[in-house]
């Protein structure tokens, strides 16, 4: 991966503040036995020193912001990155900067709060990673299970045109959101019982049946096969009572 036009600048700078720190030093060294005033001269060594260590920690930085840029390069996409994974490479107040200062570079996407994501390099520039592999990612990475809404549930069932203007997921978890590219996701906390079957064509039925109401209970059954019909029988237990007296209703009847 070539290097940024902010990582050059970044070593252009150290390699300025190495060469002004090794100019002092060198007029020091040939200025020995010349009358000097003791203020001047300890002023001049001070500069020296703080130089050569802004030098010492542009590298050490350079050199952590590459590390983290390796590590994320070999993540699949929508793989969320936070410091506590990274700190092996470093300190935590090293690493927080590596990936502050990576995300204003545009290596990384900040998502929220500590998290960030590796955009995905194109022929056309680079895009955010998709949605749904980020917000599978992050549940995976946090052990929560985080599935779609009901709304979106039906739409891909072909239950409504109405596309949702909000994207949403439910999730196990606390509610939070996710800034993915310039799209903002909202993660909702749910019941178990709208967290059934994740990733399961039953589960989707189940919530896009919460989201309808129990009068659409036939329309969305009949979307599934005989097998998925049986998983939502055995999810009975966990619906809301409306909703399970239409599935046993339409399991009689069919």
């Amino acid at each position: 991966m070539a290097p940024s036009r902010s990582a050059t600048e970044a070593a252009g700078s150290a390699e300025f503040v190495s060469r002004t720190a090794t100019a002092i030093n060198g007029f020091l060294g040939c200025s020995q036995g010349r009358p000097w005033n003791p203020t001047f001269k300890k002023v001049l060594e001070s500069v020296r020193n703080r130089l050569y260590s802004l030098t010492a920690m542009e590298i050490a930085m350079q050199t952590l912001c590459e590390k983290v840029t390796e590590h994320a390069a070999k993540l699949p996409e929508g793989a969320p990155i936070s410091a506590k994974e990274l700190l092996h490479l470093g300190s935590r107040a090293a690493v927080d900067q590596a990936l502050s200062r990576l995300a204003r570079r545009g290596t990384l996407l900040r998502v929220r709060c500590g998290v960030y994501v590796k955009p995905i390099e194109t022929r056309f520039g680079k895009r955010a990673p998709s949605v749904a592999q980020t917000v599978s990612a992050f549940g995976r990475a946090r052990g929560e299970t985080i599935v779609r809404h009901g709304s979106a549930a039906a739409n891909a069932m072909g239950l409504t045109t109405q596309v949702p203007i909000r994207t949403i997921y439910l999730t196990s978890g606390p509610s939070s959101s996710l800034k993915i590219g310039s799209q903002t996701v909202e993660l909702k906390h749910a019941s178990s019982k709208q967290l059934s079957a994740p990733n399961e064509p039953a589960g989707e039925a189940i919530r896009a049946m919460i989201y309808l109401g129990p009068s659409h209970v036939r329309r969305v059954l009949e979307k599934l096969s005989e097998t998925e019909i049986q998983k939502v029988m055995s999810l009975r237990p966990m619906l809301p009572t409306p909703l399970a007296a239409e599935v046993s209703a339409y399991a009689n009847h069919a």
